[in-house]
């Protein structure tokens, strides 16, 4: 008995592209955000938080050098984006983009704890400018220091995520 069928089979194999899983595109987001030294549950960078750290540390030296009075006066205020776009940050394009695509209560609750500290640096710098004896100006600092330190712990948290708000959100989207 002879067989008709062809010797070579040829199979067709249909390729079927699958959308891409959602979860991937946050995934691959996520992990972009971690590379960059972002909280990618919040979307903020904890570098923002050198400005705040930069003018404490000046603070703290007014009452043992005097002199760095004048330091401290130098320091400007700046937003989170005219931070990240002056900054050398390699990712501050992505810092931004995070920024603005953070959930807005989160992100609120983070500008009223940065425009506090703002206010606060802003208010004892004016002040310093006005003072005519070291010893003033070193009890502003000491007072400003102790009023900034605890708002850049509270913005430390809600950028990493610590916030009540942040953790309910977290926990009702995944």
């Amino acid at each position: 008995m002879t067989s008709t069928a062809p010797k070579t089979i040829q199979k067709t194999v249909q390729i079927v592209h699958e959308p891409p899983r959602k979860d991937a595109g946050k995934a691959a987001r996520a992990a972009e955000l971690r590379a960059a030294n972002i909280n990618p549950r919040t979307g903020l960078a904890t570098d923002y938080l050198n400005h705040f750290n930069e003018a404490i540390m000046l603070l703290e030296m007014i009452p043992d050098m005097p002199d760095c009075a004048e330091d401290f006066l130098t320091w400007q205020p700046l937003s989170y984006r005219e931070h990240f776009a002056a900054s050398n940050f390699r990712a501050r394009e992505l810092a931004i983009a995070a920024y603005d695509s953070a959930d807005p209560a989160i992100r609120g609750e983070f500008d009223s704890i940065t425009s506090a500290m703002t206010s606060i640096l802003t208010a004892v710098g004016a002040a310093m400018r006005q003072a005519r004896q070291d010893k003033t100006r070193a009890t502003l600092a000491e007072q400003a220091t102790g009023w900034v330190k605890p708002l850049v712990t509270l913005a430390g948290g809600i950028i990493n995520g610590k916030g009540a708000k942040a953790d309910v959100d977290y926990i009702m989207t995944h």
